[in-house]
């Protein structure tokens, strides 16, 4: 059958199912495993900061309880006598010291903790994101090899 224009009706059809198979296919083969990787991969990352939330949550708590403990040395100290007073603004003094020291080193801990997951959770997702590629890769260039060295050879 052939229309106005030298246009051919049945190969205008076949191309346009190649090219559905052709959509349908890559959908298959890279949409969905593609998506479905970079969901886990946000729910991952979900999770890490979430824990890293939590972290935060717990060093301000600390903080808070660091500062409480300034506010009973505080009051331990005013409660102290005339003869002790000397003593008493010593050991608040250190109080103070140790409670800022043990406030610094656990936000740096948790500073620390949650930059070294941070990377360690970047590394582990480019060295997934280099596998599905070198995969992805593989399969394409295999599928679109017309003959292998083997095949060539037994030719």
């Amino acid at each position: 059958m052939s229309l106005p224009l030298s246009i051919d009706l049945h190969q205008i059809l076949l191309h346009m199912f190649n090219l559905c198979l052709l959509f349908g296919g890559l959908y298959l083969l890279l949409y969905k495993p593609v998506k479905k990787f970079m969901d886990e991969r946000t729910e991952k990352y979900k999770a890490i900061d979430k824990e890293a939330g939590e972290k935060l949550n717990a060093a301000e708590i600390a903080k808070a309880e660091a500062n409480e403990q300034l506010i009973n040395a505080k009051a331990q100290i005013e409660k102290d006598t005339a003869k002790a007073h000397i003593e008493a603004e010593e050991e608040a003094e250190k109080i103070i010291k140790e409670a800022k020291n043990i406030k610094k080193k656990m936000l740096l801990d948790a500073e620390e903790a949650a930059v070294h997951e941070k990377n360690r959770m970047i590394n582990e997702a480019r060295e997934e994101i280099a596998e599905i590629a070198v995969k992805a890769a593989e399969k394409v260039l295999f599928e679109k090899s017309p003959k292998t060295k083997k095949e060539k050879a037994n030719d």
